[in-house]
């Protein structure tokens, strides 16, 4: 009887370490995978809060091409962040159909944007992510947790041209560039907890950071489009600091940048090489 006790109690602890080598081994492979998808979609650090509030505070995402920052509480990305080079080959697929996302706490409906006036605006783009990672990845820029609502004038005009100038102008003179990209709120959260396109809170406008990244003496332009705008403006009126936009959002976009490479990257405004002057007033392909 005890014989048989034992051996039953070994046949258990035998299954039991199996299972706990899968868990293990599991869950080290599945870090490893999470850590070539940040590598491969950030730059210097998955971006963060600067200080734990319920406005700042957010879930990773993961999609093919690119990493959302989404907020519950806002029913918003807070920032999304990809990266892309020039390419040879422009075309891509067809424009794929919008789909909800079963990661967002609180629903958020292809047609929750409906009768509003605004546009379901793409922070990832359609075309620079198809065209640099596939059309897997454009599928999934049509999540709705990719989308926010935009004003028709910023999305089709001014903010389109912005995108643009990235693919076509910026990315062919450097190797890659790193892109952060999302909303602005306003400064007290109440002020504006009842302005929403649904659950959707509404922005009152939207940054975008982009870094060549060099390892020596990386460069940086970011700018703030406010929702009000005609369209035509010169992208180059929009252009700030990165910590103007930290400051703004509450985040830290490149957490592990040294002090030294920080203060000038994020605090000083440097148009050197970027040749903005060339397409600040160019317009966009649509218009």
């Amino acid at each position: 009887m005890l014989g048989t006790s034992l051996s039953s109690w070994r046949r258990q602890g035998r299954r039991f370490g199996i299972a706990v080598l899968f868990v293990v081994v599991g869950t080290g492979l599945w870090e490893f995978q999470e850590r070539q998808h940040k590598d491969a979609y950030t730059w210097m650090g998955v971006p963060t809060w600067e200080e734990f509030r319920p406005t700042t505070m957010h879930r990773v995402l993961r999609n093919d091409g690119y990493l959302v920052g989404w907020s519950d509480v806002r029913v918003n990305p807070l920032w999304v962040s990809y990266q892309v080079e020039a390419v040879d080959d422009s075309s891509i697929g067809s424009r794929p159909n919008f789909q909800a996302d079963w990661r967002t706490l609180w629903p958020v409906g292809t047609d929750s944007y409906a009768g509003s006036g605004y546009d379901r605006g793409h922070l990832a783009p359609n075309y620079a992510i198809a065209a640099v990672h596939g059309r897997s990845a454009q599928v999934d820029t049509f999540l709705m947790s990719n989308m926010t609502p935009q004003r028709p004038n910023l999305n089709r005009q001014l903010w389109q041209r912005l995108e643009e100038s990235v693919m076509d102008h910026f990315a062919p003179r450097f190797e890659r560039l790193q892109v952060i990209t999302g909303p602005i709120f306003p400064e007290h959260f109440m002020d504006n907890v009842f302005n929403r396109v649904g659950l959707v809170e509404v922005p009152e406008a939207f940054y975008k950071i982009i870094v060549a990244p060099h390892s020596e003496a990386p460069l940086a332009l970011a700018f703030i489009m406010p929702q009000d705008v005609r369209g035509n403006e010169p992208l180059d009126d929009y252009l700030v600091t990165i910590d103007e936009i930290e400051a703004r959002t509450g985040l830290n976009f490149f957490p592990a940048l040294t002090t030294e490479v920080e203060s000038v990257l994020e605090g000083e405004l440097r148009l050197q090489g970027w040749a903005l002057e060339e397409v600040a007033r160019r317009p966009g392909r649509f218009q």
